[in-house]
């Protein structure tokens, strides 16, 4: 199995944390977020990892792992990064593609690697305690998140204004069976670059665009359960919260 993390942001909204840095080398609880997720792989045997850089890519390649380059990281979003990893799409390995702004327990992983369908991305069920920490209005940031009875996800992404449009949060890991590669390669080149995906061209889709055209196309993405256990690290409220917060409040939601 390999590892394609997504690591080329430079991390705007963490300001003025980045500074020098990329956003995946910013420190939490004194540990640079690629780091965690780093340890996390390699002590469950994932040692076949490529991080796909992008602002001040030199730094993470002093780390020593294979990188990858997306040079127009600042004009471009997540899915356009993944796309720089195209040559590990050829069907060989089955493919771990995570974010790099997130931190999580191994349970996760292990969650995720245990699921053998074509394509699956864990889905936390317990989304609403974390986001009511970092939130007055948890549905303020959340997007809609619905399964079928089979755990396949039907749609996800959306902005809402009801609780019963989430059934969980999209958390940013996902598996792509080696199988099904080379297919996910074939569905992004046939999108056309004209069009728009949730008000935003190709070049910078959301990731969670992407998975509903694979869906919208036919192809299931399955949901790997989850029950917390990891951190998304979005914005400079966010690690003054996980960096303040006491070790024993810190552990219920995600142990580090």
């Amino acid at each position: 199995m390999r590892a394609i993390i997504l690591a080329a942001g430079e991390g705007v909204r963490l300001r003025p944390h980045p500074l020098e840095r990329p956003k995946c080398l910013v420190e939490l609880r004194g540990r640079a977020l690629l780091r965690w997720q780093l340890s996390v792989l390699e002590d469950n045997s994932i040692t076949d990892i490529t991080i796909v850089t992008g602002y001040r890519a030199d730094q993470v390649e002093a780390l020593g792992y294979e990188t990858l380059n997306n040079p127009d990281y600042a004009t471009t979003n997540m899915v356009t990064t993944l796309m720089c990893a195209v040559d590990h799409f050829d069907g060989n390995d089955d493919l771990l593609v995570l974010y790099g702004d997130i931190v999580y327990e191994p349970s996760v992983l292990q969650a995720l690697c245990a699921n053998k369908h074509s394509l699956s991305t864990t889905i936390d069920r317990q989304w609403k305690r974390l986001w009511t920490l970092r939130s007055d209005d948890p549905l303020n940031d959340a997007e809609t998140l619905k399964v079928d009875a089979n755990g396949n996800i039907i749609e996800l992404g959306k902005k809402t204004t009801s609780y019963a449009d989430i059934q969980g949060q999209y958390m940013g890991l996902i598996k792509v069976q080696a199988d099904f590669a080379p297919k996910l390669v074939e569905i992004y080149e046939s999108l056309s670059p004209d069009e728009s995906y949730d008000g935003k061209d190709l070049r910078n889709i959301y990731t969670t665009s992407f998975l509903q055209k694979i869906i919208d196309l036919g192809f299931p993405l399955n949901a790997a359960f989850v029950d917390g256990g990891w951190l998304e690290v979005d914005t400079a409220d966010d690690l003054e919260l996980y960096n303040n917060m006491s070790k024993e409040k810190l552990d219920e939601i995600c142990r580090l």
